[in-house]
């Protein structure tokens, strides 16, 4: 039999019932307007799920205690939660119960992995429900589709962009700019769309030989073979592209066995699970002491309030692009609400494509601005690059949210 917490992550967790009035039935104005998330609560990549969660119920608790959604009489936001499992068909599944469970829903966000979005979104755009993402994957606003919108920097976006970003961070340290590099990467979506401008030659101008490329299939049993061209070749930085923190886990302490790790080798990584508290636990503060993630969202300068908000309420160590990204999302989802005057998801959607913000909600994403072109990717939208510096994954890029000053790990 289930535990209640596996009860909670698994069932739809209502956060913010509707006021019914004593006596009598619940007057519409009181009902509560529902926006779905969906996302891997069981299987490798629950933890992301669970930091999704959190930043999801956050939102929806402080929207209901300011007075829920002014234009709708003050109709409180509920939160409905799916577990997108640990596979695509999972998670299309589950967003195909979503639909049919909860036919008023005016949105959802989710789904974490690129993989799992792509299957999400085709259920919620044939229902014709706006649904907005983390996930990095090109191919999520390549299709077409008219109800997906994209928040973050696609992952060809992220890398065209990082991969320059961070060899000026190398040269500012060390005074040379490093001329190799090597790939480990598992073969999901948002691993394949972050390196393929290095793999297609589009970083050829950067002067950038690639001296080995890997890739593998999660999960991983076995880091040995990839690490050991790591050490056999020995380029200036490694490319670690995972998306699960079991999979990192095996990575760094192979790189350690290797005598890469602790610093001695620069490792750069994509995704914000190389930012997750329990990767630090896993593993311990000296083998992740340097390493660099691009992730699309991230807590820092300027969240202040919000971060010490958070790691109050929820007691964790601090804010992952998982949490701020949620809490975000619903608070864009609120602010179409409050401009369609109605809980009808064409007309939230309308409302979203035709959002040009640097107020409001926009404060909780990096480049302060939300904006979308036809495709449904956010114009407005930067990368943030993290580093572990002594136990804490601190932002030091973009210069508007970083706290600290990024170090290039030597040998």
């Amino acid at each position: 039999m289930l535990g209640r917490r596996e009860l909670l992550k698994t069932a739809a967790i209502v956060v913010g019932a509707a006021v019914v009035a004593a006596g009598g039935p619940a007057l519409a104005q009181d009902q509560a307007v529902q926006i779905g998330l969906i996302a891997p609560m069981s299987g490798p990549w629950a933890r992301q799920g669970e930091l999704m969660r959190l930043g999801g119920e956050l939102a929806v608790k402080d929207i209901n205690a300011a007075g829920g959604i002014e234009s709708l009489g003050g109709r409180p936001i509920e939160l409905v939660i799916f577990d997108a499992g640990d596979s695509a068909e999972k998670a299309k599944n589950a967003a195909q119960r979503m639909v049919s469970q909860y036919p008023d829903l005016v949105g959802v966000t989710g789904a974490w992995l690129s993989s799992f979005t792509l299957a999400v979104s085709e259920v919620t755009e044939r229902a014709e429900i706006p649904m907005l993402t983390l996930s990095y994957s090109d191919q999520i606003t390549n299709r077409g589709f008219k109800y997906i919108f994209q928040m973050p920097m696609t992952g060809n976006e992220q890398a065209k962009n990082a991969i320059p970003a961070l060899l000026e961070v190398a040269k500012a340290a060390t005074g040379e700019q490093p001329t190799t590099t090597g790939i480990i990467a598992d073969n999901t979506a948002s691993s394949e769309s972050f390196a393929s401008p290095i793999r297609s030659g589009e970083m050829d101008e950067l002067g950038l030989q690639v001296k080995f490329d890997e890739t593998f299939t999660p999960p991983l049993a076995d880091a040995t073979a990839l690490v050991q061209r790591a050490r056999s070749t020995r380029p200036q930085f490694m490319l670690m592209l995972g998306t699960a923190v079991p999979d990192d886990k095996l990575l760094l302490e192979k790189v350690n066995e290797f005598g890469l790790g602790g610093g001695r080798m620069p490792i750069i990584s994509s995704g914000a699970h190389m930012g997750a508290p329990e990767l630090l636990k896993s593993v311990g503060p000296d083998l992740l002491e340097g390493v660099m993630t691009v992730v699309g969202n991230w807590a820092g300068k300027g969240s202040e309030e919000m971060i010490a908000r958070f790691k109050e309420v929820t007691g964790e160590p601090w804010m992952t692009q998982d949490s701020i990204a949620t809490y975000g999302d619903i608070m864009v989802f609120k602010e179409a609400l409050e401009r369609a005057g109605k809980a009808d998801p064409k007309a939230v959607a309308d409302e979203i494509r035709a959002m040009d913000l640097t107020d409001g909600p926009a404060q909780y994403y990096p480049g302060g601005e939300i904006k979308f072109d036809e495709r449904g990717r956010n114009t407005g939208a930067d990368l943030v690059i993290i580093q572990w510096q002594s136990g804490q994954p601190v932002p030091i890029y973009p210069d508007n949210i970083a706290v600290a000053k990024p170090i290039w790990p030597t040998k």
